[in-house]
């Protein structure tokens, strides 16, 4: 359907008061009609136009006549220090949208888990940054819950949650799903097996997540399919934490697989904990709103770096 008549000269006339104002800015730094149409790359008619259309769109005279010569009148002087502001500020805008266009501006607002935020979220970040180092980032640290309400919110742009999740204002892209891992020092008694489960483990001591979420619910049932009850030493909140103490003898860590990665070094060694327990995780955005460009490349980038990951990726080619 052929859009409205008006649309097209409005959006016209808004052309033309543009370019009006800036020969006449010009005109007032050169001095000259003739220095103004040749610094802008315009004809002396075209010039005469536009100083013309400029004077019958605010209804009084800029300018007077004098043997050849534009002068300024008292009115003129006076715009001309609103044109200058407003010029300005034009350049401004003009200057932030070819950023914001070309992802070299803005802020993106990013909520995820505590161990997530810490242990992966660095690296998706520095690699968007590296790309666009003019984006700037505020990242939240918080519950899987109160992430979950965040995004939904929308007091966030996005962030990363832990599935499965019934949160029905959220519009979710599976990023990536790991497994579980005992976490201990190269001399614990249990580091010559290959594989590790809760009949191994038995009465050795160890270091768990805080009861009462999910995940901790899954480690006490794998224990249970095995008529036993972890003997837990440490409770803990954070995988850096948990490896933290592992690595200084209190105990075994059950952790998952994605986060601990950046906290494995020397004393400490991994063995996969059986049964398997998995964690999978969504980029996650409010579906109230359609996000920004911005937050959509910074999608782009989550995907492409969890695709590179050795855990068992839902998206990569088997």
């Amino acid at each position: 359907m052929r859009k409205p008549v008006i649309s097209e000269v409005t959006q016209n006339d808004r052309e033309v008061s543009f370019r009006s104002l800036r020969v006449f800015a010009e005109i007032m730094r050169t001095g000259s009609a003739t220095a103004a149409g040749k610094q802008l790359s315009l004809s002396q008619p075209a010039v005469s136009k536009l100083v013309s259309q400029l004077e019958a769109r605010v209804g009084f005279d800029l300018f007077y006549r004098d043997r050849g010569k534009l002068v300024p009148t008292a009115d003129g002087t006076k715009l001309m220090q609103e044109v200058d502001l407003t010029l300005a500020s034009l350049d401004r805008f003009n200057s932030l949208v070819r950023d914001i266009a070309g992802y070299s501006a803005g802020t993106i607002r990013v909520v995820a888990p505590p161990s997530f935020a810490e242990g992966v979220l660095p690296e998706i970040v520095s690699r968007f940054r590296d790309r666009f180092p003019g984006v700037e980032f505020s990242i939240d640290s918080r519950s899987v819950a109160t992430a979950r309400s965040m995004i939904a919110m929308r007091y966030v742009d996005c962030g990363f949650v832990k599935l499965p999740t019934d949160e029905k204002d959220l519009e979710l892209s599976e990023v990536i799903t790991s497994g579980t891992l005992c976490v201990m020092r190269e001399d614990h008694p249990l580091a010559n097996h290959e594989t590790i489960s809760p009949s191994d483990i038995g009465l050795h001591p160890l270091i768990l997540l805080g009861a009462g979420g999910y995940w901790r619910t899954q480690v006490d049932a794998a224990f249970a399919s095995f008529g036993l009850k972890p003997s837990v030493a440490i409770e803990t909140h954070t995988h850096g934490s948990a490896c933290a103490l592992a690595g200084r003898g209190n105990g075994m860590a059950i952790l998952n697989e994605l986060l601990v990665r950046p906290y494995i070094q020397a004393p400490l060694v991994t063995r996969p904990f059986v049964p398997s327990i998995t964690h999978t995780y969504a980029f996650a955005v409010s579906n109230v709103a359609r996000p920004s460009r911005l937050t959509e490349e910074f999608k782009r980038e989550a995907l492409s770096f969890f695709l590179e990951q050795p855990q068992n990726n839902p998206h990569a080619k088997k």
